[in-house]
This record gives C-alpha cells, structure tokens and sequence, in this order.
C-alpha cells in the first residue's frame, strides 16, 4: 500500500493528471470516500478524513466545483434576469448582488432580456433549470406569468417590482415616493406644466410614477405623459413631441432618457434650464457629469442587491412568506432644474 502512494504521487507530480481516483489511491480509501469528504460529509471517520485531505493537499488536488453541487443538490449559483443591461443602473443592481452573494460562496449568471416581457418567463425557467435560485431585476413579465413562476418554484425574488396576492418575495424601491419629491421640487420652482417622458408599459416602477403624477395636481401641477421607453435613443425621439405640450419642466424616465433628451433640446437650441428645466431618475454616475449636472432621484442601486440576495438567500433556506422591503430614494439637485420661466416663450 506505501509503494502505491508514493508511485501515484510521484506520477501526479510529473504532470499527470489528479483525479479522484488518483487521490483514493494516494490515500488507501475508495473513491466514494474521497467524494464523501471533499462534499463535507460527516459519516467519514476522522482518520481517514486527514489521510484524504492529506494526500489531497500533496497531489494538489482541487475537486470540480459544478460536481460537487451536484452531489449535494446544489450548484453554488444564483442567476439574475435583467431587462437591459446596456443601462448602468443594472450595472450597479449586479455589483451589490456580487458582493453580497460571494460573501457566502455564490457565482453569479446574468441574462438579458431585452425590455422583451414575453421572453422573461421563458429565460426564467432555463436560468432555473441551471442554477439554485433567482433574482428578477425590474421584471416586465404579465402577472399571470408571474403567478406562474411563484407556483413553479420558491426560490425566485423580485427586486423592483410589487405583485399584490403573488408569493414572491420582493425588494423595491419607492419610486412613488420618488416622483412625489421630485413634483414638489419642480412645483416650488414655480413649474406648473410638466411632461413625463414615460418608460416601459409594463414596468412597475413607471407604473408607480405615473400614479404619483396623478397626483400632482393636488400641489399645482398639470402634469402631461407621453410615450417615450428606456433608452437614450427613446429620450432624443420624444422631445418634439414633449415640446409640443409647451411645458417648463421634463421628468423623464431614467437618466439615460434625461440624456437623449438633453441632446434633442440642444439641438433645437431649447436652454437648459434656463428655458426647460429636466430631470432623471436612478443617479447614474454619469448624470453628475452631463452639462448641465442632472437633477435626479437617486435610487439605491447597490443596496437593492444586496437586499434581494439576502431574502434570495432565506428563500434557499426555506423561509417562506417573506415580508417585502421598499427601500427610500433621494432627491438629489444639480443645475439641470432652475425656476419656470414664462410659458410660450419657446
């Protein structure tokens, strides 16, 4: 038995490859017992627990991670569905799932949607399929899809979305008590029309938004939406129409819209803020560096990851109804909001 130790070493030290089996042989055990200790298992003797992990370490053996989740039913992975990430402000959402995740072993898979709602239940099955549980960032889905993902698993969060009667655990963030700060920012500025450029039909924070827009008019603002989307390109293409409501204020959807607008109104020659004022929602890095800085409502990006791999993680551990979380926003001033001017002066 000591001539087939020192020959297995001595073969994995010339470069063979170290196998499981090559570390049963090195140890004298089975190679269900290398198994059995490599996956923590408590049913090994002590003994026999030193000389695997002994020979292990020699041979410089390191087991496969995927097949070690296998073996005790999981994989170490979480995945999270975004619905663009071409948007910074998911960027940050990933950062804080990374960091909070790693700290308890987790790898992480992202996958994209698209802003396609009809695809999500679909890619969320196959990100399932694949991994221990999963984040739903700002998911577009219908609710009957929704319904759908709670029955088939336990092990699915939403961050930045409330679906009332549905079990899933949920981290938000307050995007109705966003847009009312923001309202009553531009009101005392003296802004009595406003135009939304309005986000995504099926997301819930725009959803929220709007409602807080509703109720606007109860501090002096007549408040007008128009389509617009998500991205920079959807912010430049709805400004003509947005000037046509000849307002002194426009909030749009998220900082990357703030921006495509800016771009249009510069190229109308509209001054900003002198002549429009305009403001953004997320704070993404960039919107303290446009010209002019963005007036914005700074979300917790990095929290609202953090927050949802915790809950993700109670989810793994078979809690089950779980409180949501809603998370505040900050209102966050730059130059991009100034007093109204005199409407019709455009």
């Amino acid at each position: 038995m000591t001539a087939m130790r020192r020959s297995t070493v001595g073969t994995a030290a010339r470069g063979g490859r170290v196998t499981v089996s090559t570390v049963a042989a090195a140890a004298g055990v089975s190679t269900a017992t290398v198994s059995r200790v490599m996956n923590g298992s408590t049913t090994v003797a002590p003994d026999m627990v030193q000389r695997v992990r002994a020979a292990a370490a020699e041979l410089g053996y390191r087991p496969n991670a995927a097949a070690q989740g296998l073996a005790r039913g999981r994989t170490g992975t979480l995945s999270v569905l975004v619905p663009d990430l071409a948007n910074p402000y998911f960027h940050d959402v990933l950062k804080g799932v990374t960091a909070a995740a790693g700290r308890s072993g987790y790898r992480m898979l992202v996958a994209d949607s698209e802003e396609d709602p009809d695809d999500e239940l679909g890619l969320s099955h196959e990100l399932l399929r694949q991994t221990d549980g999963l984040i739903l960032c700002s998911p577009r889905m219908p609710r009957h899809d929704l319904l759908t993902l709670a029955d088939d698993s336990h092990a699915v969060v939403c961050a930045n979305r409330l679906a009332a009667d549905i079990d899933l655990p949920a981290v938000t963030i307050d995007a109705h008590a966003g847009m009312t700060s923001l309202c009553h920012h531009l009101a005392r500025l003296g802004h009595r029309r406003v135009v939304y450029l309005s986000g995504p039909e099926r997301s819930w924070s725009n959803q929220e938004r709007r409602h807080a827009l509703d109720r606007a008019a109860a501090f002096g603002l007549d408040a007008v939406a128009v389509a617009c989307g998500a991205t920079m390109a959807d912010g430049h293409a709805a400004i003509d129409a947005a000037l046509d409501h000849d307002p002194t204020a426009i909030v749009a959807f998220n900082d990357i819209v703030a921006f495509g607008a800016l771009a249009r109104l510069r190229e109308r020659g509209v001054d900003v803020p002198a002549q429009v004022s305009i403001a953004g929602f997320d704070d993404i890095p960039f919107a303290a560096y446009a010209a002019p800085a963005i007036t914005t409502v700074r979300n917790p990006k990095e929290l609202l990851g953090r927050r949802s791999w915790l809950l993700l993680a109670r989810a793994l551990a078979g809690e089950r109804g779980l409180e949501p979380e809603v998370l505040p926003p900050q209102l966050i001033v730059r130059d991009s909001t100034a007093a109204a001017r005199d409407r019709g002066n455009l």
